[in-house]
């Protein structure tokens, strides 16, 4: 009798198991594919740890994948072999080289009528960049602008007034001057070589950086490197290197470099990104001095504002209906406004959605946190124009590569008149030949 209920009773744990098995391999698996090193993996992964267990019939996958070149690469590599990524995270500048990709759907078209007002909720300037001939092609997730972090310590030390930083260029070369005379720091500002800069300063300008619009009229054919707007940018950032006024690591893109010159106090002065916030924060405590942030310092006193940077989030297409339902799911829940919140507080990327601001400032989180304001008071202030929605173009990987490394030519004494025409017809054969090949 007690051999028989113990076979009774393993039978029934053996029938849950394997109906617990079989519940498991009912959920519905979504790879994302991101570009979030250092803490903010471990953050994207706890905040997919959450929507799993809230969403017990969809399971997340979350995967760093490297830089942001690395992961639009591999995402599209993976694609071609038939095994692609159903969300996958791209840097805003590879917007034009996704939909040209042709292996990704647009947002939009997932969305049912009850779910438009996520749509609607986004920041205007966010949206400005993110839509596409009208339309969301992708969710906007961490947005961020450049703007200046600066050492009031240093500051008060040359002599300088900690409350009010620099807003154009000229006021920054003058106030390296008096930080390198005085000997508060060994060099009044850093930033890392990278092109990136350069395309704010463009906007900040009203300039564009492409004909038709910049690419937005009409796809681009003429990439404007050796314009004017262009030449005064690297005229200025020549003028700090040769006065010894600038450092960087030597090496471009190297953000980590150009921070660690800035928390170390060999620079007072540092323009980077607004996703940096929380990380300085806690940097100057660390290191005893007083961080302050201010706008992006411009050519003129009426600049035009910044370009959206960071990156969205896109669907692949040709997935099941339950996969990419699942994968809309996960992207709406992600974005929500609890989330943006959240992932503004953690790190410093900007709230894209309106509620989320709202919630922001019934909290008066800005009031207590004035370093996190600079860039989202910069993106407020940011005029809806060509110039500020961005440039659309299929190589600005390479385009970035390129202006780093005219960059480096002027530093090393190439004029600059000659390293820009140089650039400018570098980037105008890539793009022709890459148009080419799409036509």
């Amino acid at each position: 009798m007690i051999r028989t209920t113990i076979r009774i009773a393993l039978a029934g744990l053996l029938v849950l198991a394997a109906a617990g098995l079989a519940f498991a391999q009912e959920k519905t698996q979504v790879t994302f594919w991101h570009a979030m090193g250092g803490a903010r993996t471990a953050f994207i992964q706890r905040m997919v740890d959450d929507f799993n267990y809230t969403h017990p019939t969809i399971e997340v996958k979350a995967e760093y994948k490297g830089s942001y070149r690395d992961t639009l690469n591999a995402a599209i590599l993976a694609a071609k072999q038939g095994n692609p990524a159903q969300i996958v995270q791209i840097f805003e500048v590879g917007s034009q080289l996704a939909l040209d990709s042709g292996i990704f759907m647009p947002f939009e078209d997932t969305i049912k009528p009850d779910d438009y007002a996520m749509l609607d909720d986004f920041v205007p300037g966010v949206a400005n960049y993110y839509k596409f001939d009208g339309k969301f092609y992708s969710v906007p997730f961490n947005s961020s602008n450049a703007i200046l972090y600066y050492n009031k310590n240093v500051f008060a030390k040359a002599g300088l007034d900690p409350e009010n930083p620099p807003k154009t260029f000229d006021e920054v070369t003058a106030a390296c001057k008096k930080i390198v005379e005085s000997g508060a720091a060994p060099y009044g500002i850093s930033f890392p070589l990278h092109c990136w800069l350069a395309e704010e300063w463009m906007a900040n300008q009203g300039a564009l950086l492409a004909n038709n619009e910049n690419g937005r009229a009409g796809r681009a054919t003429d990439i404007l490197l050796d314009s004017e707007p262009m030449k005064k940018i690297m005229s200025w950032w020549k003028e700090l290197y040769d006065n010894k006024y600038y450092a960087y690591s030597g090496k471009p893109e190297d953000w980590d470099g150009a921070n660690n010159l800035f928390i170390s106090g060999q620079a007072a002065m540092e323009v980077t990104s607004t996703s940096d916030v929380a990380i300085m924060q806690n940097a100057a405590a660390e290191n005893g001095f007083t961080l302050g942030t201010g706008k992006l310092p411009s050519l003129t006193d009426d600049p035009e504002g910044a370009v959206v940077g960071g990156a969205s989030l896109w669907m692949t297409k040709g997935n099941s209906p339950e996969v990419q339902d699942a994968a809309k799911t996960f992207l709406i829940w992600f974005t929500n406004t609890e989330n943006e919140v959240r992932w503004h507080k953690g790190t410093g990327y900007f709230p894209v959605r309106v509620s989320a601001v709202d919630v922001l400032k019934e909290q008066k989180w800005f009031e207590r946190n004035p370093a996190f304001s600079a860039a989202f008071d910069q993106l407020l202030d940011t005029k809806p124009t060509r110039a500020t929605q961005g440039a659309l173009l299929p190589i600005f990987p390479q385009l970035r590569t390129i202006v780093e490394e005219a960059a480096q030519k002027i530093f090393d004494g190439t004029p600059v008149d000659e390293a820009m025409a140089e650039a400018d017809k570098r980037a105008d054969d890539a793009l022709t030949k890459f148009n080419r090949g799409v036509q």
